[in-house]
């Protein structure tokens, strides 16, 4: 497997179990980073580090939607969404005393229930079968 292309390319497409094992190390990754930093500065760096991992986690979900064929500004709102509310966090602006703000509900809801929609997506549903404009079938037999 080319790690170099599954976490950095934007082109061609890859299959659910590629996907998934793909996310799986990132997902990690990310939990161990965000964790480290939390403990070392606080919640801006962790949204900082969370910031970092946009561009690998971008590169695979666009692949994934590739194989499904799907357009892709759904990934363009999920990940502006998620950017957005790491942004809020860096500028303060993510809760009051007790609640969260209006501001942040409003981007962090519909970008939680785009998230569902995308994992199932993604994540469940088979790719395109045989080759579409994004390249050959990722499970075709060879």
């Amino acid at each position: 497997m080319n790690w170099l292309y599954l976490f950095n390319g934007f082109h061609g497409r890859i299959s659910r179990q590629t996907f998934w094992l793909a996310s799986g190390i990132l997902i990690l990754a990310e939990l161990v980073a965000g964790f480290l930093a939390e403990q070392i500065q606080g919640d801006r760096l962790a949204a900082i580090v969370d910031l970092a991992f946009t561009y690998p986690e971008f590169a695979v979900a666009i692949k994934r939607l590739h194989d499904r064929n799907l357009p892709i500004w759904l990934l363009v709102f999920f990940f502006g969404g998620a950017a957005l509310t790491d942004l809020f966090s860096l500028l303060g602006v993510e809760s009051g005393d007790d609640s969260p703000s209006m501001l942040l509900l409003a981007v962090e809801v519909p970008v939680a229930v785009l998230g569902l929609v995308l994992l199932v997506e993604l994540g469940f549903r088979r790719g395109t079968v045989g080759p579409n404009p994004n390249g050959p079938d990722p499970l075709a037999k060879i």
